[in-house]
């Protein structure tokens, strides 16, 4: 007589039926505390509970999931592999839940909804004012939250649930269910103090001559950065050293109607807009490249969501309508 095997036990199954049945949202927030402070006496203190209580919930939340999720170093308690993966997830679920939280209150506030927009500082007023006007004049109207910040923020917002949608310039980097669409092209130009345009403009393009002088340009590692630091070194030119780095309208505009020989790249659109005031100016040499495209941004789960795709129709037609025009 042959004897039936035992049914293999799935790992996954069972860890999977653990958090569903065991895991309470209290445990995730013990977990981030513990990251947060790393020593279970603060976490104590905080959560107003005894170090052996934190000592007890910490060992519920190990057994849970199956494995060790912070060890004793001379830094304290750090997360291991595992408890790294924990906290990544735990980061997201209160996103999620904050996110919800915010959408019930708008609804009961009459509200059709929420949507939380990233946008970068360089993205054309026009573009700008249409994607607003799409959201805030809808009937029952929506709850909208913007937050500035460059395209890598942005994307990482995306990533931790913190944002439904952005504007920025294209991503080169890796992001998991990350859907992006390039939809407007813009021309870079070289902007300097509005009293110093004719001086700077003598000449014709040297990159060499331009490298020397007070550069405002991006942070290390953004996309824009790597951007103008090929333009130096295609042109054989050792990237600058800058005076200043930021992303920040403002920053730039104070800098350069302060500084004579403060110069930067933004898009020639963008400093049309901005000219008005006086204090900047473009400089009159066309650029043999386009900055990387203005680009609409969500995550795979959420582009059917009505308003992500709304707003993504009335950015992307604003958009054609804008590149037309300039060309």
């Amino acid at each position: 007589m042959v004897m039936a095997s035992p049914t293999a036990r799935d790992p996954a199954a069972d860890l999977q039926h653990a958090l569903l049945s065991r895991l309470k949202l209290r445990q995730l927030s013990l977990l981030q505390a513990i990251d947060r402070h790393r020593t279970l006496g603060r976490v104590a203190a905080e959560m107003r509970l005894s170090q052996p209580a934190i000592t007890k919930a910490l060992r519920e939340a190990e057994d849970i999931f199956g494995s060790r999720l912070f060890e004793r170093t001379s830094r304290g308690l750090v997360p291991t592999p595992a408890g790294e993966a924990v906290l990544h997830y735990a980061r997201r679920w209160f996103a999620e839940l904050e996110a919800t939280t915010r959408v019930l209150t708008s609804l009961e506030a009459g509200r059709s909804g929420r949507l939380r927009l990233g946008l970068t500082q360089q993205v054309p007023q026009q573009l700008l004012s249409a994607a607003l006007q799409h959201l805030l004049d809808r009937t029952p109207r929506v709850a909208v939250m913007t937050r500035e910040g460059t395209t890598d923020e942005l994307v990482a917002g995306l990533v931790a649930r913190e944002l439904d949608c952005a504007i920025g310039r294209s991503y080169d980097g890796d992001a998991t269910g990350l859907l992006q669409e390039a939809i407007y092209q813009q021309e870079p130009c070289l902007v300097v103090a509005a009293k110093s345009a004719r001086r700077l403009s003598r000449g014709p393009l040297d990159w060499a001559r331009l490298a020397a002088l007070d550069w405002i340009l991006p942070p290390p590692n953004t996309p824009m950065r790597r951007t103008y630091n090929a333009i130096f070194v295609g042109a054989g030119v050792q990237p600058p050293v800058p005076m200043l780095e930021t992303t920040a309208i403002r920053s730039m505009e104070t800098v350069l109607r302060t500084e004579p020989n403060a110069i930067t790249i933004l898009a020639r659109d963008v400093v049309a807009e901005m000219e008005q005031a006086g204090h900047w100016a473009a400089l009159p040499y066309r650029l043999s490249w386009n900055l990387p495209p203005v680009s609409f941004f969500t995550l795979k789960e959420l582009e059917g969501q009505p308003m992500v795709q709304s707003l993504r129709g009335v950015v992307v037609q604003t958009a054609r309508k804008m590149q037309r025009k300039a060309g």
